[in-house]
């Protein structure tokens, strides 16, 4: 729930936008210095009538010469009004503005912030089969050998192409000398012993394979309880598997080939019989571990600036770096604590974003990921087996993967490498052994991130989930801060931000028709972007607010639709706006197109 304090009802503004208005109680008016008209004048029906459209002929001074001599001629200029549906993004503000002035809609109005003939993604053909042995293709791996390597441009270009889903990059923290051991449990007890530590409870059982609690059929939902506990608490269960683990170990070579057979297969939570598989022993995974805090876990996020600048936690080429505001475990760094068999399931990351995963060690994980190209297929899959594809804990059976023409990567990560999801992967991961995982979130500034974002910021507002990432709110912050080199990326940004202004626009015009006072209250620093209260989606610019707690005096955000729902005449909500039109006109038309240019320097051998 998002709650808004107190100054929401400071400065007012008239309801057709033209600045704030202070009126005056009858005592000011009496003891008003002015002509005594104006005591008698009821100011209210003054804004009324400023809501009358009023008519303006524009004329223009032509300079002209006749005989020799310069002289100025009035020519008066028609204004001619596009229509809605032509406009895009080579109109200026001004034009985009009195389009939607022009169209006066009355119904709702709703279009895509995307825009198909912008689109980067190729278009692939699902009917042709795929042979056997490329439903299991090689991942990538990328093995450096120095800090040069790290650092290479290529190696940007290499992750970030939409053809490679997944990358991994070998020798990572050997090539930058990155100290591991800062994120190793015995430091993290050190640093923070009573941190605190979600746990899931799962059952332990091979990474291929997902059985039922019967243990009679392989199924897709993979179920897990939540609870929570500390870093040292945790440590100590971490430490007392391993130790557990050994003494199996040393029973099992002691024993006879025989016995060795049985203690594996109990072990592993796996029987002889083919037709019943015993269900594994319960295990417990640390997991959402927070490291945002940079005076509890200082040295551990200065380690981490030594990665190259598109791999790091924040960067100016980072989306994320533009939200203002804090997304645990996007763009902050978040721990994982495993025993062997600890389970990620199934997912895309928010908003399609990337992400950045390297293994602490000592032991492994094994990764499964799927190319963007195949997420519905994977999502038509989840619902097939009742589970929900966005929100529910799923875990693919891969033949039923392999049956539907799905290819899948499958690597081990070891201590060290850092796997590179890129943007919209599919993907799920377990512990082969006892293993740390810091991971985070990042958003490349290029075309396929920010369609992939978008594209899924819409399908969340019809599925009725919340995004994380407030999609609208970045591009506006993005349009502001950031030059963009990148033609097809720009043209997304700019489409966005069009559609941003003709919403925003065409709703204003419709409350103030209907006689809704629009207050303005500007942002202030490191606020955050509003969800409505109700539906989770997005809401910017205008606020549609009701008092939460009138004692309290607190007051909770909705978007139009669920304001409405309540409240069908908005009587009671306030409308705040955030911006002024003439604000997001003025960043809509300086977002421009930045051209490259080559500087050439002189170079003394």
């Amino acid at each position: 729930m998002d709650s808004i304090p107190l100054y929401l009802q400071t400065d007012r503004q008239d309801s057709a936008g033209t600045g704030p208005t202070h009126t005056p109680g009858t005592e000011a008016l009496e003891k008003s210095k002015g002509p005594p008209l104006l005591a008698r004048v009821n100011l209210l029906n003054l804004q009324e009538l400023s809501k009358i459209p009023l008519k303006e002929l524009r004329i223009c001074l032509v300079r002209v010469e006749s005989g020799g001599r310069q002289t100025c001629i009035a020519s008066e200029i028609e204004q001619k009004t596009m229509p809605l549906n032509a406009i895009n993004i080579k109109n200026s503000a001004a034009e985009v503005i009195q389009a939607c002035k022009g169209a006066n809609i009355k119904n709702k109005f709703r279009e895509s912030y995307l825009l198909p003939a912008f689109s980067v993604k190729p278009i692939l053909s699902t009917e042709t089969p795929i042979p056997r042995e490329k439903l299991n293709p090689p991942t990538p791996s990328i093995y450096l050998e120095s800090k040069r390597d790290a650092f290479s441009p290529v190696l940007l270009q290499f992750c970030t192409d939409p053809k490679n889903a997944v990358t991994v990059i070998r020798g990572l923290a050997g090539s930058l000398r990155l100290n591991l051991g800062l994120f190793s449990t015995k430091s993290l007890v050190e640093a923070n012993s009573e941190h605190a530590v979600e746990v899931r409870t799962q059952v332990q059982q091979p990474a291929d394979e997902n059985w039922n609690h019967l243990g009679s059929a392989q199924t897709w939902p993979c179920e897990s309880s939540r609870s929570h506990t500390t870093i040292a608490k945790y440590a100590q269960y971490q430490a007392s598997s391993f130790q557990e683990s050994l003494q199996v170990e040393i029973v099992t070579m002691s024993a006879s080939v025989g016995s060795e057979s049985n203690s594996i297969s109990c072990l592993t939570g796996v029987a002889s019989n083919s037709e019943q598989k015993t269900i594994g022993k319960i295990i417990k995974f640390g997991t959402n571990i927070d490291l945002s805090d940079p005076k509890r876990w200082k040295l551990q996020l200065q380690e981490l600036l030594k990665l190259p600048a598109f791999m790091r936690v924040s960067s100016s080429t980072n989306m994320l770096s533009h939200v203002g505001q804090t997304i645990l475990g996007m763009n902050t760094v978040q721990l994982y604590m495993k025993v062997p068999g600890s389970r990620t399931p199934g997912h895309q990351e928010n908003n399609n974003f990337c992400s950045v995963n390297i293994n602490i060690g000592p032991g492994d994980c094994e990764w499964f990921a799927v190319h963007e190209h195949y997420w519905k297929a994977i999502s038509d899959l989840c619902e097939k087996h009742t589970v929900d594809y966005l929100t529910g804990s799923w875990w693919p059976v891969l033949e039923d993967l392999y049956r539907s023409n799905i290819p899948v990567y499958r690597f081990i990560q070891r201590p060290g490498d850092l796997v590179w999801i890129n943007a919209g992967t599919v993907h799920w991961v377990q512990a082969v052994g006892w293993c740390n995982n810091i991971a985070w979130n990042v958003g490349p500034l290029n075309a396929h991130q920010y369609q992939l974002a978008l594209e899924r910021f819409e399908w969340n507002e019809i599925k009725k989930v919340k995004s994380i990432v407030p999609m609208l709110h970045v591009s506006w912050n993005v349009a502001r801060t950031v030059k963009i080199t990148d033609p097809n990326t720009f043209k997304m940004i700019k489409h966005c931000l069009l559609q941003s202004i003709k919403h925003i626009q065409i709703l204003r015009d419709q409350l103030v028709s209907a006689g809704k006072k629009i207050s303005y209250q500007s942002r202030v620093k490191d606020e955050p972007a509003y969800y409505c209260n109700e539906c989770d989606v997005e809401v910017f610019n205008l606020l549609f607010v009701t008092s939460e707690n009138s004692s309290r005096k607190t007051y909770v955000v909705h978007c139009e639709d669920c304001a409405r729902e309540q409240i069908p005449s908005l009587s009671g909500v306030v409308v705040l706006e955030q911006y002024r039109v003439s604000e997001l006109m003025n960043t809509y038309d300086n977002f421009t197109l930045v051209r490259q240019t080559l500087i050439r320097t002189n170079v003394k051998v």
